[in-house]
């Protein structure tokens, strides 16, 4: 088992322009340190319904009353007001722009726990006689014996056969191997929306681990809070 880079074909291209985007990174940093609840609250932000902010203030009391402590109610007006950015792109990039931020959460987490030298983005893995995937995993750590490669998705809407292929398939030819391999999904979105998601599902999934908006701190090797 080995890991590759990513073709740099024309989605490579503009999708590594995507992830360069300040707010990408900007939104991941927030995130990462953030609470389940100022997560949901970026999670309905970004959907992009409302820009109103004084609305989504209302609607989340809990993370800007005036009870809440300071520190807490500066961490939810920083995750507001770039959710609010991402919210006011266009359909398309939105779309995008919320994939990447994701991805880039997903790998800040994994450093914290892995180190930032085994975190890899867009990579292939590589097996003795078997066809290498098309597409790349999105997040990968790469270490010896302890090998992850994870999809990333924003909403459980992005769980499918194909995904649930790749990654089913990756584990099973890392055992033939006689390595280590863990996958999983990575889904801003709730953990009850992607179990419905899943049932749904007649590709495999035994073996794939699930990190849903409630317990993504587990990336990082913390408890969720």
């Amino acid at each position: 088992m080995r890991f590759q880079d990513a073709a740099r074909d024309g989605r490579a291209v503009v999708y590594a322009g995507i992830q360069a985007e300040p707010i990408v990174a900007r939104a991941a940093a927030l995130l990462a340190d953030a609470t389940p609840a100022q997560r949901v609250l970026a999670r309905a932000v970004m959907n992009g319904e409302t820009t109103d902010p004084a609305g989504w203030m209302v609607m989340f009391p809990t993370l800007f009353s005036a009870d809440v402590p300071d520190e807490e109610r500066v961490r939810s007006e920083a995750v507001l007001a770039a959710s609010l950015e991402v919210a006011e792109r266009g359909e398309q990039v939105r779309s995008q722009v919320r994939g990447a931020i994701v991805e880039a959460l997903t790998a800040v987490l994994l450093e914290r726990r892995s180190g930032q030298q085994a975190v890899r983005r867009e990579r292939r893995i590589l097996f003795d006689g078997v066809r290498a995937e098309i597409h790349p995993y999105d997040v990968t750590v790469e270490r010896e014996g302890a090998a992850e490669a994870y999809d990333c998705k924003w909403g459980a809407r992005g769980i499918n056969a194909d995904v649930l292929h790749q990654l089913d398939d990756a584990r099973e030819h890392a055992a033939e191997e006689d390595e280590r391999l863990r996958v999983g999904l990575v889904i801003f979105d709730a953990e009850r929306s992607c179990r419905v998601r899943l049932e749904r599902q007649t590709a495999p999934t035994d073996g794939i681990e699930l990190i849903a908006l409630e317990t993504l701190d587990r990336l990082a090797g913390a408890t969720t809070r």
